[in-house]
Formats: structure tokens, C-alpha cells, sequence
């Protein structure tokens, strides 16, 4: 029998953070399969189209599929409307397919938790989509995954509602780091992304080694 706690939990870091002139989305770089680190230079902020992105924590092989999914589905819908999605449109639609993918019989579970950042003709926002396809708008900020409890430590000390862009790259750095360095599920790097009037775009990557010379 599986354990509600454990199939909850996913080895990563990601954030978004609300900020006066835009988003901010962060993650590590680091793929896990239990103690073992099978990939380090996975990329979890995902580009959906040119105003909207989603982090991605969970099973690799759901959150890449569901990802593809709605790329798709949300380019279908602007084609026959005539129009372009909004942010919460597309967390709606998203959060089906994770609500649904959860529920699925297989052998392995369909654990896929999603942070969804974008702008509209409303303004920009940022949608919190639970492994069990809940949907929750956020003002301020999230992170999920298993480094998440040392990012909201810095989040709740530091985060400020006036926060501009280029404060919340810097912010959004100290906090991946920051589970970097005590949770052994992240690490290898940190990507950050942007999302302002100007649309998406990939400000920091970095890689860390582990490598230690004997």
C-alpha cells in the first residue's frame, strides 16, 4: 500500500514570485531516482508560448507529457477563438489534466506539480496547481518540491510586495541556493527565469559541481 505522505513528495525546488513589474520563476537543475542523481542539467521551467511558463516538479515522464499537452491544446484554442489564452485559462485546463493523470491505475504514480507564470491583457499572474490538480492564485509567492521548506524561510523573511524585477532575480537566487545547500534532492544549479512586458526570457543558468579533487 502506498503512503499518501510519500507519493506527495518530490525531490526539487522551484519558486515563482509576484513582482511589481512582472514574475520571476526559479528552479535547480537536479533529476533524482531515490538517493540515486540521474540527471544534472534537467531544465524545470518549461516555456508554454511567449507570455507563459510552468515549473515543473514530479514524475519526469507526466510533468514532460502534460507539458507537451497543453502547448498543444492552448495553441488549438487560440487558433479556433481567434484570441489569446489568458493565464487563468490555461491553469484551468492544466489542472484538469493533472487532476486526471493522478487518478489513473498504474503501476507507477502520476505525481505532476505545477507552477504556472504568465501575463494577459489583465496583467501578469501566478497559479499554484497541486499534484492532486487543485488550483490556487497566488499574490505574493510558492515554491514547491522538496526544498521548498528552506525557500519559504527565505521567502517569509526577505520577499517584500513593491519587489522589482531585478530585486526578484537576486531573491529568487538567495532561495534556490539557500535548498541547494540543505536538501540533498536539489542541486546541480539554478535556472531563473523572467516573464515582464517584454514576454518570457532565461536571465541566469548556472551550473554547480560537486566534484571534489583527491
Amino acid at each position: 500500500m502506498i503512503d499518501n505522505k510519500e507519493l506527495m513528495k518530490t525531490g526539487t525546488t522551484t519558486l515563482a514570485l509576484n513582482c511589481k513589474d512582472g514574475i520571476v520563476l526559479a528552479a535547480d537543475k537536479r533529476a533524482t531516482s531515490g538517493y540515486l542523481v540521474s540527471y544534472k542539467k534537467f531544465d524545470k521551467i518549461i516555456f508554454i508560448d511567449d507570455n507563459l511558463a510552468v515549473t515543473v516538479a514530479g514524475t519526469v515522464s507526466d510533468v514532460q507529457l502534460l507539458a507537451k499537452y497543453i502547448r498543444a491544446e492552448l495553441k488549438l484554442k487560440s487558433m479556433r477563438t481567434s484570441r489569446e489564452n489568458t493565464v487563468k485559462e490555461a491553469a484551468n485546463l492544466l489542472s484538469t489534466l493533472v487532476y486526471n493523470n493522478i487518478r489513473k491505475m498504474s503501476m507507477i504514480p502520476g505525481i505532476s506539480h505545477f507552477i504556472i507564470g504568465g501575463k494577459d491583457s489583465t496583467g501578469f499572474h501566478i497559479y499554484d496547481l497541486s499534484p492532486d490538480g487543485s488550483i490556487v492564485e497566488v499574490e505574493d509567492y510558492i515554491s514547491s518540491g522538496s526544498g521548498s521548506v528552506m525557500v519559504f524561510g527565505v521567502l517569509e523573511t526577505l520577499y517584500k510586495k513593491d519587489l522589482s524585477v531585478s530585486e526578484g532575480i537576486k531573491l529568487a537566487g538567495k532561495s534556490i541556493n539557500a535548498a541547494v545547500q540543505r536538501d540533498i534532492a536539489s542541486g546541480n544549479g539554478i535556472d531563473i527565469v523572467t516573464i515582464t512586458k517584454d514576454g518570457i526570457k532565461k536571465v541566469f543558468t548556472q551550473e554547480l559541481s560537486a566534484k571534489v579533487e583527491v
